[in-house]
């Protein structure tokens, strides 16, 4: 007679209790990753309801503090400074914001939950130290100035010219405002050289062209 070989039946238990253990850990780390979707909020100090106006307002404040041409000697400000730099670059589109509040996930190694824990308590005490009358006095002084162009100009580099992806980080600019006035000081830039045209922002300069410009674009922006 054969002998019946019962553990068969044991083994494929033992998979499929294997495979649940995995199903739950996975469950977890994912619960994990939603867990922390709120950091890049709280890091800025706003809500996830938050619109884009409050988010800029709020990334300017802490702007201000951080910037390099204000901190030229502080390593650890400059590391902050890029590493908000890539907050807003999450929260300020808004395609990559309904991804992040769907997910909850980050794909930048720079922003890992350590990193953003880190974030939240260095600009904590930060934010309450900055004042409506601070960001109108930056902006007033910012907008058209030297340091803007600078600014501008690495921007343009950072997103190739990507000109959606540069007003969602770029300082105190309004579209409505400034894009005639950045298209002048990139044209120039390009035509000496310093930046080359790219299909993406001559796509954007093309319809920027063919709209009338605005009559006072340093004017003080509405809240």
């Amino acid at each position: 007679m054969g002998k019946t070989k019962k553990p068969r039946a044991s083994e494929e238990n033992s998979e499929v209790e294997d495979e649940e253990i995995d199903e739950d850990q996975e469950n977890l780390s994912g619960s994990s990753s939603s867990s922390s979707h709120k950091s890049l909020y709280e890091i800025l100090g706003v809500e996830k309801t938050a619109n884009q106006q409050e988010i800029k307002k709020a990334y300017y404040k802490l702007v201000l503090r951080l910037h390099p041409d204000k901190n030229p000697d502080d390593e650890e400000a400059k590391e902050k400074f890029q590493q908000l730099q890539k907050v807003i670059s999450i929260l300020g589109d808004e395609e990559k914001r309904a991804v992040y509040d769907q997910t909850g996930c980050i794909d930048d190694a720079d922003l890992a939950e350590d990193v953003i824990q880190n974030l939240q308590t260095f600009f904590r005490a930060m934010y309450k130290k900055i004042t409506e009358a601070d960001i109108e006095e930056f902006e007033a002084n910012y907008r058209g100035s030297d340091l803007e162009k600078n600014d501008l100009i690495e921007m343009y580099k950072k997103y190739n010219g990507n000109m959606g992806r540069l007003f969602c980080c770029m300082l105190c600019s309004d579209p409505k405002l400034d894009s005639h006035r950045f298209k002048d000081i990139i044209d120039e830039a390009i035509a000496a050289g310093e930046l080359r045209s790219t299909k993406s922002y001559e796509k954007w300069a093309k319809q920027v062209s063919e709209t009338k410009p605005p009559t006072s674009p340093l004017r003080q922006r509405k809240k």
